[in-house]
Order: structure tokens, then sequence, then C-alpha cells
């Protein structure tokens, strides 16, 4: 009796009609906060919860999504630049950015988020570091030799196919398709579904994973980040990331004769500039060889 009462009071406050899913969505997109955008997110990007849960409780996060502006995220960087490095103050700033893409949902306009107009901070610390054939083979032995039998296949697909950890650690069986040579990833970094193409050295790979799991590769975040600190040791590379394989992997395809647009579809990247600036690690000597072998 109570229930019918009050959605016979809904009723009344709008004319007698309910308000539609769309209508009831929307209504609560206007109430939603940033902080409200950032803790769903950590439900999800649970290798990010600590950083987004702390973002979370800043006070720009108190404002709804709807209504914050450029001004208001260009003041929190602003303070935020006295007490954290750069790098950090970008990587918070995507956070932010996917948070409110999530929560506006894939009908959105992405260009109507305000994080997307918001100056990042230039980070001057670019990375050249680039894999030797030699070291390259040391990692994988390394990788054989670890106790999780998960660490060399997924070394393999990482330089293969330029996916993040979290996404190689979160891609499913069912969205594995072996006859179109294609992953799926339901859910990105920058919010958006892609498909990645496969190798055949990825596709080699896949075929001899057991599929004892739902998971493609069944382990944990920290069991990996423990895993490549001891790889790593023993096969004496000590200032590579795990990371950099997504730039040696887009390096490589680049290397190979790929189109800049065919190395946006195997890493992701929705703008070309950051892909050549912070991942295409190529040198003088490779634009060289380049040069010579056509003459």
């Amino acid at each position: 009796m109570k229930w019918g009462n009050s959605v016979e009071a809904q009723a009344d406050a709008v004319g007698g009609a309910l308000p539609s899913r769309a209508q009831q969505q929307a209504d609560a997109l206007q109430a939603m906060t940033l902080a409200d955008a950032l803790r769903q997110l950590a439900d999800e990007m649970t290798v990010e919860r600590w950083r987004l849960l702390a973002l979370g409780r800043s006070k720009v996060a108190k404002l709804r999504i709807e209504a914050i502006t450029v001004d208001d995220v260009s003041k929190w960087r602003d303070k935020r630049l006295q007490g954290a490095k750069p790098s950090t103050v970008v990587r918070e700033l995507s956070l932010m950015q996917t948070a409110i893409d999530r929560a506006r949902g894939n009908n959105a306009s992405s260009e109507a988020n305000p994080l997307r107009h918001v100056k990042r901070p230039r980070i001057d610390h670019r990375r050249e570091r680039r894999l030797t054939d030699d070291e390259w083979q040391r990692l994988l032995w390394a990788a054989g030799e670890c106790l999780n039998p998960l660490m060399r296949p997924l070394l393999l697909l990482a330089r293969e196919t330029a996916m993040r950890r979290g996404e190689l650690l979160s891609m499913k069986w069912r969205d594995v398709d072996l006859e179109a040579c294609t992953i799926l990833l339901p859910k990105t970094k920058n919010g958006h579904a892609r498909f990645v193409p496969l190798s055949p050295t990825a596709v080699e790979v896949l075929h001899q994973l057991p599929r004892t799991d739902d998971r493609v590769l069944p382990t944990t975040t920290n069991a990996v980040r423990l895993n490549w600190q001891r790889l790593r040791t023993r096969a004496q590379v000590e200032d590579i990331r795990l990371h950099d394989l997504r730039a040696q992997a887009a390096t490589d395809k680049l290397l190979a004769g790929w189109s800049v647009a065919e190395v946006q579809v195997l890493t992701g990247h929705r703008d070309a500039g950051v892909l050549l600036e912070r991942y295409a690690r190529l040198r003088a000597s490779d634009v060289v060889k380049r040069m010579h072998a056509t003459e």
C-alpha cells in the first residue's frame, strides 16, 4: 500500500504520467557529482581504486558533473601541481575524464565532457627505452622460469597486441574470436569498446592456453607485479617497465611499415598525437636504415 501510494503521488506530480526510464536516468545524472562518478569507476578499475577514491575526496569532486566547468578543473590542476608531479596530474585528469564519460554513457557526446578541454601539464621525462632482441629473449626465458605459468603468455600478448596490463587481465574467452583473429575489449581506459587485431603469434599463444576459467589470464594484478619484478632481476633487465611493451609494440609496427592509422587500431589511441609523442620510440638510425634501404 505504501508503494502504491508513492507511485500515485509521483504520477500526480507529473500530471498523471510517470517519468520514462530515460527521464529518470537524466534526472539521476543531473544530481550526480564527480565524486559519485569516481566511486562508480573505482568499482570497475580496481587497480586504480585507491587513487579514484582519493580524487573523490577533493574539492572539485563535490561539484555536479553537469555543472563542472573547464575553469573549475583548471584551478584544481594548478593547485594539484604544487604538490604532485605533472605525470601524476595527467593520470588523475584522465581518470576524471573517464569517470564522466562512463557516467554519461555511450550515447552522450564525448566533446561535452569538460575534462577533454582541460590543458594537460607537459611531461618532460619522455621515455625512449626500447628492448634489444637479446633483452627480449632473456625476459621470455625468465618468464618461463616463473612459478606463475601465465607470465610468459602475458608478455608475448603484451608485445603482440599492445594491450594494457588491465586489459590483458580482464580478457574473457567469450570475447575471443580466433577465427576472425580479434579480441573484443568491452571496457577500456577511454571508455570505448574496441576490437584488437591478433597476429599469428598471438593466435598461437591463445590456442595453447587452457580454458579453465572465464578469464584468458586468470591471475591477479599483484601477482603480475611481483612476478614482473622477479623476472626482470633474473633476466638482468632492471630498467624496463611492463608498460614499455605497449610502446615497443607500437614501435615494432611502425618500423614494419604500418600506417599511423593502423597502429591506432591496434593500440586504441583516439589521438594520433599521443601515439606518436609517447609511444612511437623511433630513432634517427631507424630512418637512416629506411632511407638507404630504398636507394
